[in-house]
């Protein structure tokens, strides 16, 4: 089966993208999270709020809502502490 270089792969082809908000910090910059396809697996990005705007636009994500992020987090504390739910 062909494969397909970066530049010709479509959107729908890498699956929805999701972005978890974290803060705007007081010099303008967005903190969040990005994720294609799976919101578990993701890279944090600082963006100015203008440039943070546009990427939302242009790879139209998905805002996680504030119970998806905690379901997210609980989960995770399984993999750092073998238990969910526990924070330290």
């Amino acid at each position: 089966m062909p494969t397909q270089s970066a530049s010709r792969l479509s959107s729908e082809s890498l699956g929805k993208r999701y972005v978890r908000f974290h803060e705007l910090d007081e010099k303008g910059f967005v903190h969040f999270d990005f994720a294609i396809d799976d919101p578990e697996l993701s890279v944090e990005l600082t963006l100015p709020l203008a440039s943070f705007r546009q990427f939302c636009e242009e790879n139209d994500v998905v805002q996680l809502t504030v119970n998806q992020m905690q379901q997210l987090d609980h989960d995770a504390s399984k993999w750092r502490f073998g238990h969910s739910g526990i924070r330290e």
